[in-house]
């Protein structure tokens, strides 16, 4: 085991026993959209279920945005870990760029495919769903969320959905997307290249510009956003 795997699963861990992510045999549904970070989380859950003594059904869901796009490797890789996988078709794209003509389109597309992604697991008997957020994707919702709406929060590590009786879980929070290229890259993950028209025109591609100026000047500046939001909420929630 290299490195940087065994750095990734550490972190994932922490986080897993910091927030309770994982203390049971119920199933986990990872969604998996065909990106680097959804592939590595998949791939991460794997390697804790064979040193967990939990030993949780682990599935892989993907909802189809309506997009012609080739879904043969994550089936594949799927297959080769023994994992289930389940496909969602949907028409979310044509719903969110030609009927609404959404002009910042992710907070609709990614609010569909998560209502999605749960039914998924409801159907088919996962009452968890991992999704594969992580560090640079909770410190960029900080920003938007103070610039655009005034309000000092971030998504919360767990959330759980009482109207759907769904658990959501973040296991990578503590992970660095920098990290996470790096993995998927090394291991020739088969990651599939986002057909999203908007995808690197949004106002997070904003946010990650600037980050990469403040960490120009400090370099652990995300890590000190993490810990002030743990602070802040009592390490139970990031809606503070």
């Amino acid at each position: 085991m290299s490195y940087l795997l065994k750095n990734i699963l550490k972190k994932t861990k922490e986080a897993i026993k910091d927030y309770h992510m994982i203390e049971d045999t119920r199933g986990i549904m990872v969604g998996l959209s065909g990106g680097k970070d959804s592939i590595t989380l998949l791939y991460i859950l794997y390697q804790f279920w064979r040193e967990s003594k939990y030993k949780y059904p682990l599935a892989a869901g993907h909802v189809g945005m309506g997009w012609d796009t080739d879904i043969t490797s994550l089936r594949d890789f799927c297959r080769k870990l023994d994992i289930p996988f389940y496909y969602e078709p949907s028409k979310i794209a044509t719903i969110v760029f030609d009927v609404r003509k959404e002009k910042n389109p992710c907070s609709l597309c990614a609010k569909m495919r998560r209502g999605a992604l749960n039914n998924l697991a409801k159907k088919n008997g996962y009452p968890k769903v991992a999704l594969a957020h992580h560090m640079d994707d909770a410190v960029e919702t900080v920003l938007l969320k103070m610039f655009y709406e005034g309000r000092m929060e971030s998504f919360s590590p767990v959330t759980y959905l009482d109207r759907q009786d769904i658990t959501v879980i973040r296991p990578l929070i503590y992970v660095p997307e920098k990290d996470i290229r790096r993995l998927a890259n090394s291991l020739s993950l088969p990651v599939i290249k986002n057909p999203c028209p908007a995808n690197g025109y949004t106002r997070r591609h904003d946010m990650k510009e600037i980050i990469r100026l403040v960490e120009k000047t400090n370099p652990l500046a995300k890590e000190r956003v993490i810990t002030a939001l743990k602070k802040m909420s009592g390490e139970k929630s990031w809606k503070c």
